[in-house]
Formats: structure tokens, C-alpha cells, sequence
């Protein structure tokens, strides 16, 4: 099947600026043509966009699609066969991909199965690349167990849907760790390099893993042509994790110059999650997020936005995150909001597709309107590069949303 968008203003990823009057082909699934031309394709289906603006699928490379709840502990301790949960995932994916987000990255939780759900059209959601199950030392974050809990910790052996993370101490154990949730299908390694707010036992400080540690799950991930992104938020957790070979950092919110010039040397990638903060800080409580963790949020929201402008003068690259949680998901567009007080808007916009499709090793195929990138694209009733709040509203603006070459919505018929 082709279709043929035509008359439209292009945005195509990468620029700082649309491009009006472009017409472009789709055919199985990809973009065969992009003209400033008409394209004569008699056989193609054509949709007059007048002037609307065509842009790619975002892309959200943090998430928790099998979060549903915000006391994470409590999560994972739900059976996967409770159906309530698994309905409720099901219309996360699905919100996500009403937003417009057409391809995220799960950073733990989710597993090859739900990917395999979605990509055959059992679920309607965004294209998966998972995780499987974070990497925790004991006590780290994602081991949430209080102080008081001598259960046994979560191991690998369990893969409940809920549980976001597992418990592995020991080079050898973090060997076989990466080589367990490579075989279960992550397409990328998760590892906890500092504590975090969501769980009970580790400061902000803390940093996760030795270095030998470390370094063993980045050569495992590397042996398996794959990498690791980092949940990281202080100079040092950061700076010792790029040091160790991890390629993102995740959050990253107390980053200072040194350390954003660091990661920039290396080549590592920022992905800032600000708005869960916000959320968290507004109705984290009244939702049922633990009162300890409640208490660590105000360590790291004030410097957020902050950090965006540290990695952006160092020349760090970035990329979009979110990283909510339960009924906080519907917050997902409100980070273009966050970004644009500090960012120009073409480069949130970067951030949320071709900085994205970087992340995902998929440069040039997703995140892109170019001749044989994939076919996700959205059709905007608005200029997202005068106002970024055309994203948002729960996708209200998306007059067409097109993941692989099939229309979610179409509007436009």
C-alpha cells in the first residue's frame, strides 16, 4: 500500500526548521520520497495536509510501561496473571502511542513478550526496546525491601511483569546477569549506578556497583553487540559509570560542568526525565508514593533544569526521557514543556527523535523524515517549533498518527 502526504510543512528530525510544500511517499512501511516537488504515484492513497505540519514519531527513551502502580515495591509483588494489572499496561501502551510516541525504551520492567505483543498487533503501543529486569546491587534501587525485610531479594529466576529490577552482587553474578537478560531478549542492559528516589534504603549519594562490577556488565553488553544505560544522578555515580564504559545516563539531574564535559568526551548521552519530578512532588503522595520516598524528591527536582543547560553548554548530547509512573503516564508531553523553558524547541524536538533514534542504534531509520527511514510519522495541526504545547494535551493536536506504514489514527480520511 502507498500513501502520499502531500502539501505539507516538514519537519524532518534533524533541522532547525520546517520545510513547507514537501510531498512524501510511503510504501511498505517506509519513506520511499521526500520532494519539494509534487510525487506522481497514481496507485498511492493522497492525503492533503494544507500546510499542517508532518513530523516523525516521538520517541521516549525512558520509560516504565509495566509500572501501574507508584509504590514500585508493591508492583512488583502483583502477579502478572492479576488482569486488572495487565489491562491497565495495556492502556499505557496505548496512551503512549495516542501522544504520538511511536518507538520507547523501557528502562526495566517490561520484557521481550510484551514487545512481541505489540509489534504483532496483539497491543496497541509504541515500538518496545526493553530492558527485561534493571540491574541492582543489594540495597540499591531496585531492591525494595526495607530496612526491616530479611526476605530473600529479587533474583532473575522471577519475571514477574511488575518487578522493574533484580538483585546481583559480585562480578561473576553481574556476568551471568547480563547474560541472562540478553537471552530473555533486552535489547539494552539497565544498571542502578546510584540510589534513587522510588526506593527505601539508598540515598541520592550512594553509588551502585564497584567498578570491577562495572565493568564486567559493560563488556558483557558489548560482547552481545548491545550497551548500558545508567540510572546515575550525582557527579561522581556519573562520571565512575562512564569511566566503567556505560553509554547513557539516565536522569543525571546533579550533574556539574566537569562532569558534562566528560560524558561529552566519551560520547555518552543524557537522557533527563524532569517531569516525573514534578508529578511526583504534586501528587506523588495523595497516589500512594511512600513517604520516604517523598522525601528524597526536592534532592534532585531544583536542579533539573539546570542540568539541561550544564550538558547543553559542554556539548552533551541529549536525548528524551520521562520515566512516570501509575496514573502519572498521562504527564508524558509536559517534559517538551519542561525542556522549552531552557532548550530552543528544534532541539527538544532532536531530542525526542533523530536524539532518540541515536540512543536506540536506529539512526537514520527511526526518528527521521528521509528516503528509507521506517514510516512513523505524525501529522500536526499546529508548529511545534513556535509552540511545543502542540504535543501535548493527550495527543489532542495529532490530527494522523502513523507507526511502520499503518495509520493508529487518521483523521485526515
Amino acid at each position: 500500500m502507498q500513501v502520499l502526504f502531500r502539501n505539507a510543512s516538514v519537519y524532518d528530525g534533524e533541522g532547525d526548521a520546517l520545510r513547507p510544500g514537501c510531498d512524501v511517499l510511503v510504501e511498505q512501511g517506509e519513506i520511499r520520497e521526500v520532494s519539494d516537488r509534487p510525487i506522481s504515484s497514481p496507485s498511492a492513497s493522497v492525503l492533503d495536509l494544507r500546510g499542517r505540519t508532518l513530523m516523525p514519531g516521538l520517541i521516549d527513551c525512558h520509560v516504565h510501561a509495566t509500572a501501574t502502580m507508584l509504590d514500585l515495591g508493591a508492583n512488583a509483588r502483583v502477579p502478572h496473571t492479576l488482569q486488572a494489572y495487565v489491562l491497565r499496561r495495556v492502556a499505557i501502551l496505548r496512551g503512549m502511542l495516542d501522544r504520538g510516541f511511536t518507538s520507547v525504551r523501557d528502562a526495566g520492567g517490561a520484557d521481550y513478550a510484551l514487545s512481541v505483543a505489540v509489534d504483532t498487533g496483539i497491543v496497541a503501543g509504541p515500538r518496545l526496546f526493553v530492558s527485561g529486569q534493571a540491574l541492582s546491587q543489594t540495597g540499591g534501587h531496585a531492591d525494595f525491601r526495607g530496612c526491616w525485610d530479611e526476605n530473600e531479594p529479587a533474583c532473575g529466576c522471577c519475571r514477574r511483569l511488575g518487578r522493574l529490577g533484580r538483585v546481583v552482587d559480585g562480578v561473576d553474578a553481574c556476568r551471568r546477569a547480563v547474560r541472562e537478560e540478553i537471552k530473555a531478549g533486552a535489547s539494552q542492559i539497565k544498571v542502578m549506578a546510584s540510589g534513587g528516589v522510588a526506593s527505601p534504603t539508598d540515598p541520592i549519594g550512594f553509588t551502585g556497583f564497584s567498578e570491577d562490577e562495572l565493568r564486567a556488565i559493560c563488556a558483557e553488553a558489548d560482547a552481545a553487540q548491545t550497551y548500558v544505560m545508567a540510572h546515575a544522578y550525582t557527579p561522581a555515580a556519573i562520571r565512575r559509570a562512564v569511566a566503567c564504559g556505560v553509554r547513557t545516563i539516565e536522569h543525571g539531574n546533579l550533574a556539574d560542568d566537569e562532569t558534562a564535559r566528560a560524558m561529552a568526551t566519551a560520547g555518552a548521552i543524557a537522557v533527563p526525565t524532569l517531569v516525573t519530578y514534578d508529578a511526583l512532588a504534586e501528587q506523588g503522595a495523595a497516589l500512594g508514593f511512600p513517604a520516604e520516598s517523598v522525601a528524597k524528591i526536592e534532592n534532585v527536582r531544583g536542579a533539573g533544569l539546570r542540568s539541561l543547560e550544564i550538558f547543553a553548554c559542554a556539548g552533551t548530547r541529549m536525548a528524551f526521557g520521562s520515566d512516570l509512573l501509575g496514573e502519572l503516564h498521562e504527564r508524558q508531553s509536559d517534559e517538551f514543556l519542561i525542556r522549552g523553558r531552557v532548550l530552543p524547541a528544534a532541539e527538544v524536538l532532536r531530542q525526542a527523535t533523530s536524539g532518540g533514534a541515536e540512543v536506540l542504534r536506529m539512526q537514520g531509520r527511526l526518528g527521521a523524515i528521509r528516503a528509507g527511514a521506517i514510516a512513523d510519522l505524525l501529522v500536526v495541526d499546529g508548529d511545534p517549533l513556535a509552540d511545543l504545547s502542540v504535543l501535548c494535551h493527550q495527543g489532542r493536536h495529532l490530527d494522523a498518527i502513523m507507526k511502520a506504514g499503518v495509520f493508529h489514527r487518521n483523521r485526515l480520511a
